[in-house]
């Protein structure tokens, strides 16, 4: 749906602001005029930029994932190790989560949408899942990885990560750098075979 120029920049920041609302009350608990007036607009005027609220959570997840699948692409791409692709992956995932869409990003409401925007929402879901599973299967094929089903390793590491929106303050002592790079060394660092082994 293409606006006037100028008008990416206000859907991505009626997309923080609605991001930021369903994180405090909830997809069902926040409310159009809640978006709206933390931006200092109307409903009117955000209904110029979305025709509802189900089309706001929609475009939350289609934003994230879009980012996602580009920066999958992207390292798939490259050359470098498994272990160096999916450290990548994570630190970009957590800042999404925590930077980019205020702690939400994927763990809003999908169940929330329409079938068919449910299905477009999963479809994407799964190609980044399945990357990651790709990438992991990888170092496991190249010794780097310890052996494992590559399915239940990607839920556990994308489920860790997923929960970071549940516990994360923003005025803590953590920011998303340190998160990051934490959980980079342990979700990755933990699939690595040491010397020892």
């Amino acid at each position: 749906m293409s606006r006037q120029p100028g008008s990416g920049d206000r859907r991505t920041e009626i997309l923080k602001s609605a991001a930021a609302a369903f994180r405090r009350r909830g997809y069902h608990g926040a409310s159009v005029d809640e978006i709206a007036s933390a931006l200092e607009m109307t409903k009117g005027n955000l209904y110029y930029y979305f025709k509802n609220k189900e089309e706001i959570l929609f475009a939350c997840h289609e934003y994230s994932l879009d980012k996602l699948l580009a920066l999958m692409a992207d390292v798939q791409a490259e050359t470098a190790s498994p272990e160096a692709k999916l450290r990548r992956l994570v630190l970009a995932f957590v800042h999404l989560i925590l930077d980019d869409l205020h702690g939400t990003a994927l763990t809003l409401d999908p169940e929330a949408l329409s079938p068919p925007l449910f299905k477009r929402v999963i479809a994407k879901r799964d190609q980044f899942d399945h990357g990651i599973r790709d990438i992991i299967q990888q170092g496991i094929d190249q010794g780097a990885f310890r052996p494992g089903d590559p399915k239940m390793i990607e839920f556990a590491m994308m489920g860790a990560i997923n929960w970071i929106a549940k516990w994360f303050d923003p005025a803590g002592p953590m920011t998303s750098d340190h998160i990051g790079d934490a959980f980079a060394d342990y979700l990755v660092g933990g699939l690595k075979i040491t010397k020892n082994e």
